[in-house]
C-alpha cells in the first residue's frame, strides 16, 4: 500500500509539472549585468499566441513597460526550431500558427541602473524595480523577469532559481528542493508570480514570531553598515501593534520583508519607499540614513504596506481582481486603497501608543498643508480611474495626503452617526467580511456596499460631496467635532526649488541635487524655466558639497526677494547631460501651515468622541 501511494504521488507530481509553465531564472551565469530566463510551456490551446511583459503592476499606478528591459528574445517549437514573431510594442510579441511553441528564452537587464537617466523613460519606482549585481545582490521583482501568454495566466508556474550556493533568497515562498544551487517554487498562476518578490544576497536575515505570525526580514547593506538583527526590536514592536489593531482582519501566517539599503558603489537610485504584496513587501531606503530614521521609516512605510494585506489585496474591485497587465483598467477607489491604508498607518500608531496625541495631530496638519499642493476640486474617483493618463498622474501623490484625510473625516462622520460605536476600521472590517480575496466588488457599486455594511445612508452623501464630487472637504469642521481646532500659520518665506525641500535627493555621479519627479516646483523654479528632471550643480557659483550641504542651504537663506540669482543645472538633452545656467529674480515663497491643537473649551460630547477616535474604544 505504501509503495502504491508513493507511485500515485509521483505520478500526480509529474502530471502537475507537465501542466505548469517551467520558468528558470539563472542568477549564476550572469553576463554584462544580464540574467537569462527560460520559460517552457505545456501544449498550446491556440495557434495564434501573444506573449506579454507587464505594462504596469498592481500597487504602482504608473506605466513602466517592463518589457523594455528584455533583449535577445527567442521562441522555439517542440523540435528546437526558432519561430518567427512580430514585436507589437515594448511589452508584447505576436506569433501566428504557433501550436508547437514550447520554449521562450531571453535576457533581462535591471531597472536600477537607469533610474538617474530619465531622458527616454520615466524611472521605475525602486521597490518595484530590479537590480542585478553579480556576487552582491539580485532584487528579483518577478514581474520584471517573467512574462505570460494570453489565456494562460491561470496555468500554474514552476519557478526555478539557479543561484550561487552561498546566497540566500528572502521571500515568503517555500523552497521545495534541498539543493544549495537551486530553489524551486510552485505558484498557482501568473498573479501569484507577480505577487512574490525575492531578494538573493549572501545571508543576512532573521526570522521570528510576532503576534502569532512568522516574520522574515532580509537585509542588503552594501557596506555592511547594518545587519538584519539591528531592526528586530522595532519591527517586532510595530508588527505586534498592527496585528492588535487589525484583529481578525489580518490572517497572515507568514510575512517577508526585503530591505534593500542603497549605497556604496552600487547603482544610484532615488525611488525610496516600499511596494505591497499579499505576504511580503520590498523596501528600498538609503544606507546613509541613521538607524533611528530607518526604524521610523519602517514603522511608517512598512506598516502602510502591511495594512495593504487587508485593502486592496484582500478587499478589492474587479479591476484589481482581474488585473490586465497588458492594458490595465484602473479602479475609482484609490481614496480607500491608498488613502485609507495611509490613514491606518498613522491611526494605529496613536491607538497602540507608538506616538503621542500631539505627534498624531502634527501629522494630520502636515497632510492638510501638503494636500494644498494639489487640485482640491478634482474628484478623487476621476483622478483614480484615470491615474495612468498624463493629465491626472501629477495628482497621484495626493492619495497619501487628501486620501488619508478623507478616510479620517469619514471615520469621524461614522463615529458621530453611531454615537462612537462605529468607525472607519469597523466599516472596512465589515466590507472585508462581505467580500474578500476571491470575491471582488463592482467598482461603481462600492458606495452602495458601504451604505449596506454601515447602515448609514449619510455615508453616500459624504462620498458624493467629497470623494466623487468637487467640493473641498471641511477638515476644520470635522476636527472641531472631536475637540480639535485648526488655525493657519504662515511659515517664514523660503527660497528653494521645490515646494517641499524634504523631497530633495543627491546624485553621487554628477555631484548634483536631484528631485523626486512628483515634487511640486516652487514659483521661483517655474519663473526661470526649471524642470523637475533638472539637477542642480551650483547656485551663484557655489557648488554642491554633500559633506557641507548645510553651508549651501545656509546661503539660500541669505537670498532676498527680487535678488538676481544664477542656477547652474544639468539637463537631459537627447540622452546627453547638458550643463546650462538659468537666471532670474528670487521669489521667496510663503506657505500657510494648518496648525492643529486640542481645544481648551471642548464640550463633554466632543471630548467623548475624541477619546473614541484616538483610542478606537467604544
Amino acid at each position: 500500500m505504501r509503495k502504491t501511494a508513493l507511485s500515485l504521488g509521483l505520478f500526480a507530481a509529474f502530471l502537475a509539472n507537465a501542466q505548469s509553465i517551467k520558468t528558470t531564472i539563472d542568477l549564476v551565469n550572469v553576463k554584462d549585468d544580464k540574467v537569462a530566463v527560460t520559460m517552457e510551456f505545456p501544449k498550446m490551446k491556440s495557434g495564434d499566441v501573444k506573449f506579454h511583459f507587464p505594462k504596469t503592476v498592481p500597487g504602482t499606478y504608473s506605466v513602466d513597460d517592463y518589457g523594455r528591459f528584455v533583449e535577445g528574445i527567442k521562441f522555439y517549437d517542440n523540435k528546437g526550431k526558432e519561430l518567427t514573431y512580430t514585436k507589437v510594442n515594448d511589452n508584447t510579441y505576436s506569433l501566428k500558427n504557433a501550436q508547437n511553441l514550447t520554449k521562450i528564452s531571453y535576457l533581462v537587464n535591471d531597472s536600477f541602473d537607469e533610474e538617474m537617466d530619465t531622458s527616454k523613460h520615466k524611472a521605475v519606482f525602486s521597490p518595484s524595480g530590479t537590480d542585478i549585481e553579480q556576487g552582491k545582490i539580485y532584487m528579483v521583482n518577478t514581474h520584471g523577469f517573467v512574462g505570460y501568454i494570453d489565456n494562460m495566466q491561470d496555468v500554474p508556474y514552476q519557478l526555478i532559481i539557479q543561484k550561487p550556493t552561498d546566497f540566500y533568497g528572502t521571500t515568503a515562498l517555500v523552497d521545495q528542493d534541498k539543493s544549495d544551487s537551486t530553489d524551486t517554487y510552485t505558484l498557482a498562476n501568473y498573479a501569484k508570480v507577480t505577487d512574490s518578490p525575492l531578494m538573493y544576497t549572501k545571508p543576512d536575515f532573521i526570522t521570528f514570531n510576532a503576534g502569532g505570525m512568522e516574520l522574515v526580514l532580509g537585509v542588503y547593506s552594501p557596506t555592511g553598515k547594518y545587519k538584519a538583527a539591528d531592526f528586530k526590536a522595532n519591527l517586532e514592536k510595530m508588527v505586534v501593534a498592527q496585528k492588535k489593531f487589525l484583529g481578525d482582519m489580518n490572517t497572515n501566517k507568514k510575512y517577508a520583508i526585503m530591505l534593500y539599503l542603497s549605497g556604496g558603489d552600487g547603482p544610484k537610485i532615488k525611488g525610496f519607499g516600499a511596494l505591497e504584496h499579499h505576504e511580503s513587501t520590498s523596501v528600498v531606503l538609503p544606507e546613509m540614513m541613521p538607524k533611528d530614521a530607518i526604524d521610523q521609516t519602517i514603522t511608517d512605510v512598512v506598516s502602510h504596506e502591511f495594512f495593504h494585506t487587508v485593502n486592496p489585496l484582500k478587499t478589492h474591485s474587479e479591476e484589481i481582481h482581474y488585473f490586465d497587465y497588458a492594458d490595465p483598467k484602473m479602479s475609482q477607489h484609490l481614496w480607500m486603497y491608498e488613502g485609507g491604508t495611509e490613514y491606518f498607518a498613522n491611526l494605529f500608531q496613536i491607538q497602540e501608543g507608538l506616538i503621542t496625541k500631539d505627534e498624531f495631530l502634527k501629522r494630520i496638519g502636515e497632510k492638510i498643508a501638503n494636500s494644498k499642493n494639489y487640485d482640491d476640486t478634482m474628484p478623487f474617483t476621476v483622478m483614480s480611474k484615470n491615474v495612468l493618463q498624463d493629465a491626472y498622474k501629477d495628482q497621484y501623490r495626493n492619495v497619501y495626503e487628501k486620501g488619508a484625510l478623507l478616510a479620517m473625516c469619514l471615520d469621524i462622520e461614522l463615529r458621530k452617526l453611531s454615537n462612537g460605536e462605529m468607525g472607519y476600521r469597523d466599516m472596512i472590517r465589515k466590507l472585508s467580511q462581505r467580500f474578500g480575496e476571491n470575491k471582488p466588488f463592482k467598482d461603481d457599486k462600492l458606495i452602495d456596499e458601504l451604505v449596506t455594511v454601515t447602515g448609514y445612508p449619510q455615508v453616500k452623501d459624504f462620498y458624493n460631496k467629497y470623494i466623487a464630487g468637487s467640493q473641498p472637504t471641511p477638515y476644520a469642521e470635522y476636527l472641531s467635532s472631536v475637540g480639535v481646532e485648526v488655525h493657519k500659520q504662515e511659515t517664514p518665506p523660503i527660497f528653494w526649488f521645490i515646494r517641499d525641500p524634504n523631497q530633495t535627493g543627491y546624485d553621487d555621479k554628477t555631484k548634483a541635487l536631484a528631485f523626486d519627479e512628483n515634487s511640486a516646483l516652487s514659483p521661483f523654479a517655474k519663473s526661470i524655466g526649471f524642470k523637475i528632471t533638472d539637477q542642480i550643480l551650483a547656485l551663484d557659483g557655489k557648488t554642491i558639497d554633500i559633506q557641507k550641504i548645510q553651508d549651501f542651504i545656509g546661503y539660500t537663506k541669505t537670498i532676498k526677494e527680487g535678488q538676481n540669482v544664477t542656477v547652474t543645472i544639468l539637463r537631459d538633452n537627447g540622452g546627453k547631460k547638458e550643463k546650462m545656467d538659468l537666471k532670474g529674480k528670487a521669489i521667496l515663497d510663503k506657505m500657510s501651515m494648518e496648525m492643529l491643537g486640542f481645544k481648551a473649551n471642548a464640550t463633554p460630547a466632543e471630548l467623548k468622541l475624541q477619546s473614541q477616535w484616538l483610542t478606537g474604544k467604544k
